[in-house]
């Protein structure tokens, strides 16, 4: 029976797909990979592809017509590994600004530690970021802020996107009722996630900017994050 399932959402990740998944796949306990492309023109759906052969049963894709929001890609991915039975689920970045090496940390807190949800979080005890510039760290953590002080959720970082789910959680949550695309995506769902009396732990990460490609961060990502967290606020777990 398949246990740990990552999701990767790409978009033009042709410089570090081959590798996040290489990394991965040199890890134990063992996990698969799901990547999620949003019709990248720069052909990284090919690229996966050509290494599904390396690795039969264990890397899998999902091609999509075009960009249609980084929430979407993994409610999508979510279905996919509650329809394979899948026990670990995980949101992980194709860019390497999540260390692979910490999925086994984020493992160990679910299977192990007593969470139904871990995350990689650059703002507890023994968490970081590098190459970040000053006002970009206050940015990040003035929004976490934000949003802790009107949800009230008990996460320090809440938009951090580096998540292990099990799956009852996925399975008790109403995907399809999920509003959001962006920063908003990640909260919500840690929101959602609370109502449902989940129990979640943050598990501390060293954060780094991507060296290859293109950030995909945008105004509008953020101001529905801003915006967005006074609409969650009327989210009611039933």
């Amino acid at each position: 029976m398949p246990a740990r399932l990552v999701i990767i959402p790409t978009y033009n990740e042709k410089e570090n797909i081959r590798d996040i998944v290489t990394h991965v796949f040199g890890l134990q306990p063992e996990f698969h990979v799901l990547v999620v492309d949003d019709g990248s023109p720069d052909g990284t759906a090919a690229i996966v592809k050509g290494l599904q052969a390396q690795w039969p049963g264990r890397l899998h894709i999902i091609e999509r017509a075009g960009k249609l929001g980084l929430g979407t890609a993994y409610i999508t991915g979510f279905k996919w590994a509650i329809d394979r039975n899948y026990d670990f689920v995980f949101e992980m970045d194709a860019d390497f600004s999540h260390d692979p090496n910490d999925l086994v940390r984020l493992y160990d807190a679910c299977a192990t530690g007593g969470a139904d949800m871990s995350v990689g979080s650059r703002y507890v005890n023994g968490g970081h970021v590098r190459d970040w510039s000053w006002d970009r760290v206050m940015l990040s953590y003035s929004a976490s802020l934000y949003v802790r002080s009107i949800l009230w959720l008990g996460v320090r970082d809440t938009t951090a996107g580096f998540v292990c789910y099990r799956r009852h959680v996925l399975e008790r949550l109403a995907l399809d009722e999920i509003k959001f695309v962006g920063y908003a995506f990640q909260i919500e769902m840690k929101y959602r996630t609370k109502l449902a009396g989940f129990k979640i732990v943050e598990v501390p990460i060293t954060f780094i900017d991507r060296v290859k490609g293109k950030s995909k961060m945008s105004a509008n990502i953020f101001r529905e994050a801003i915006i967005g967290v006074w609409k969650m606020k009327t989210i009611t777990q039933r």
